[in-house]
């Protein structure tokens, strides 16, 4: 029997969604052919638990929420279009190629403005119109970030968050359903195959702006947005078509190091959502996963659009951050002040790796072929130079020891 609480329809979604907001949802065919595939492929594929389908039943009806909220503020202001999202800075790369670590790096630079994470889960109304909300909304957070501790085992040491700490793109793209991330936390091939071969993507980046507006809009200074997920790898072109003055930061980290994490972590966020939760399976589709974004690494950079990419070595990264966001900041046309240098150096002191807590993974557990693995991503480590992980670490070592 379905479970009419947590329901999995498109109809039943839509409505709950537009009685919570009291507005309709004048563009749901923008969107409908997404939610369409998303849907049959958690019917068809996705194995819920009874926790699975709460979860997934809350997190549909929460987005189509966020969609219509943001098109009933532009509905009684209009002007929020008028705001420019000029230059903004998309920091991606492959998945666990240590994008959130930079991300907080530029969130040590004030220059800049980044997504918060209560805003990202919870972004109406825009802060300036109602800032006595804001410690509320911090304060869910705060909440929702104890369940999903709760929910996934050694979740804080796999991915850094914090309520009031800088967030990535992932819930503005999930508005238009558009984003591949859902197949990291729901077993959901077919639908990754929709967004990467048929979804409008252009729609989901109109979206995605719309709701960067909202948060800018009667705000002073007007800072300039750098907007961090790895899955934009997936979507440069369309990115760029609705951002055409964007630059992009680009990290590389060994493939096969990116691709072991990226299944633990998949793994791990499955494991309370879906019955049969295996591993090997995990390790199947996240190898055509990281494939396919490398593929679309390739592409993009053998296009016309390539030099619009700044890109960033991982391990020295790690090793000499400040090192890294000076070539970056040279790159992007602006300096390096002294006060973004000490913070830099401050917040890495502050959080160390490991603080909190170790992250082990291995290519074994998910069924990997090594040598398999290594053939499939040899033209993008050739074409980056990215070496092997023990090799830099080695050389990171010897250097520091010499």
């Amino acid at each position: 029997m379905p479970d009419t609480a947590f329901p999995l329809d498109a109809a039943t979604l839509l409505a709950r969604a537009e009685a919570a907001m009291g507005a309709p949802d004048a563009e749901h065919d923008r969107i409908a052919p997404n939610l369409a595939a998303l849907l049959e492929s958690v019917h068809a594929e996705a194995r819920l638990s009874q926790m699975g389908r709460e979860l997934t039943s809350e997190l549909i009806e929460t987005l189509l929420c966020h969609r219509i909220s943001a098109q009933d503020w532009v509905r009684r202001h209009p002007e929020v279009l008028d705001e420019k999202i000029e230059a903004p800075v998309f920091l991606t790369g492959l998945p666990r190629s240590g994008t959130t670590y930079f991300q907080y790096l530029f969130d040590r630079d004030t220059r800049f403005r980044l997504i918060r994470t209560w805003e990202a889960n919870n972004p109406a109304p825009p802060p300036s119109t109602d800032p006595a909300s804001v410690q509320a909304r911090i304060e869910a957070q705060v909440e929702i970030d104890q369940r999903r501790t709760g929910i996934v085992e050694n979740f804080a040491a796999m991915h850094l968050s914090d309520p009031t700490g800088s967030d990535e793109c992932h819930m503005f793209l999930s508005q238009s359903f558009g984003a591949v991330g859902f197949h990291n936390f729901l077993n959901v091939p077919s639908f990754f195959d929709h967004v990467m071969d048929k979804a409008d993507l252009v729609t989901t980046y109109e979206i995605h702006k719309r709701q960067l507006q909202l948060l800018q809009w009667n705000t002073q200074p007007k800072k300039r947005w750098a907007l961090k997920y790895p899955n934009h790898t997936m979507a440069m072109d369309a990115l760029l078509a609705v951002y055409p003055d964007a630059r992009l930061v680009m990290t590389h980290r060994d493939p096969v190091q990116v691709l072991g994490s990226i299944s633990n972590l998949t793994h791990a966020l499955r494991d309370p959502r879906m019955e049969g939760n295996d591993p090997h399976e995990v390790g199947r589709q996240m190898f055509d996963f990281i494939a396919r974004h490398i593929d679309r690494v390739l592409d993009f950079a053998a296009g016309p659009d390539a030099d619009k990419v700044i890109h960033v070595d991982y391990y020295r990264l790690l090793d000499d951050p400040m090192a890294e966001m000076e070539q970056v900041h040279a790159a992007l046309g602006i300096d390096t002040p002294d006060e973004v240098r000490a913070a830099v150096t401050s917040w890495r002191a502050e959080n160390p790796k490991g603080k909190r807590g170790a992250n082990p993974y291995a290519l074994e557990r998910f069924g990997l072929d090594r040598d398999e693995v290594e053939e499939r991503f040899r033209p993008y480590r050739e074409r980056f130079g990215v070496p092997h992980e023990a090799e830099a670490l080695a050389a990171l070592a010897a250097g520091a020891g010499a």
